[in-house]
């Protein structure tokens, strides 16, 4: 049996890339009855007598999946925050992280218009950004002129399934049109063979782009925590995993529990307090959501 990824999914109809050939599939009806949807970024297995008349026979097993946008086997998450205009968000970026993190996502954060902060601004940036870099995330600054330069996260896109998300108002469709222009000749190619651009209706598309495939929508619109267990929170701060192992109490939540090496190591500044004070905002966020359900 043939087998290829879901590119993108219209009214019904799921278009399957296997190598250099798209696929117009259909689902097999026992996806209903099990209550599985195909998604884009899902491997398939299909058949198919023409390269619109398939359909989708298996689906393979999927490391994670979002739900805004709808898509599964996504490796890593460009996450694009400004310096100024709007404000550089700490919590929100946290937030972004823990959702990330919580789905097995590789972050990259970028952040933008470095060049329009002050001298005694920008200091206070680099330190917090060192925060992120000491936990080991990367971290890419452009300015103003730059923020719209594919060339600077083109590297990034090599042999990965990619989102884009990040705080409003900071250039991620900006980033998005300057990339798809300079998309090589086999985006092209799917998106004239997909008929991109003649639905309105808001779908999902992976563009081949950089040597990799690049949601065409930006991700995580939705940052509530639904779904999320007090106990999965504190696997979703890497610094904390690290040393968690030390706690007195198994299952520690690193808040008012007696011999907390999590709490030591913010004592000791080996663990930022930012950090930990945001993991508490999150941690009582999800523990009033439980009570509420």
């Amino acid at each position: 049996m043939p087998e290829g990824l879901i590119v993108k999914a219209l009214s019904g109809f799921y278009y399957v890339k296997d190598d250099s050939r798209i696929v117009q599939c259909r689902a097999r009806g026992v996806f209903r009855k099990k209550k599985l949807t195909p998604l884009v970024g899902d491997y398939v297995g299909y058949e198919a007598e023409n390269d619109t008349e398939g359909y989708i026979m298996v689906l393979k097993e999927r490391k994670n999946e979002l739900v805004r946008p709808p898509i599964a086997n996504v490796d890593q998450a460009l996450l694009v925050f400004s310096a100024k205009e709007p404000e550089f968000s700490f919590v929100l970026l946290d937030r972004f992280l823990v959702h990330i993190e919580h789905n097995d996502v590789i972050p990259l954060i970028i952040v933008s218009k470095t060049d329009l902060v002050s001298e005694d601004e920008r200091k206070q940036l680099l330190k917090k950004v060192h925060v992120y870099k000491k936990i080991g995330y990367d971290v890419l600054l452009t300015s103003t002129e730059k923020e719209d330069d594919p060339t600077l996260v083109l590297p990034w896109f090599k042999g990965n399934v990619t989102v884009i998300a990040g705080q409003s108002g900071v250039g991620k469709s900006s980033l998005l049109n300057a990339l798809i222009p300079n998309s090589n000749i086999e985006t092209n190619a799917i998106s004239k063979h997909l008929g991109r651009g003649r639905h309105t209706t808001r779908h999902v598309e992976l563009l081949e782009i950089g040597g990799g495939l690049v949601a065409d929508t930006p991700g995580f619109s939705s940052l509530d925590f639904i779904g999320m267990e007090a106990e999965d929170l504190r696997f979703c701060f890497p610094e904390f995993v690290q040393v968690m192992d030390a706690c007195k109490f198994r299952g520690c939540l690193h808040d008012k529990e007696p011999g907390c090496a999590v709490k030591q190591a913010v004592s000791d500044e080996e663990i930022a307090d930012t950090r930990h004070a945001n993991y508490l905002q999150f941690l009582n966020e999800i523990q009033n959501q439980k009570r509420r359900y």
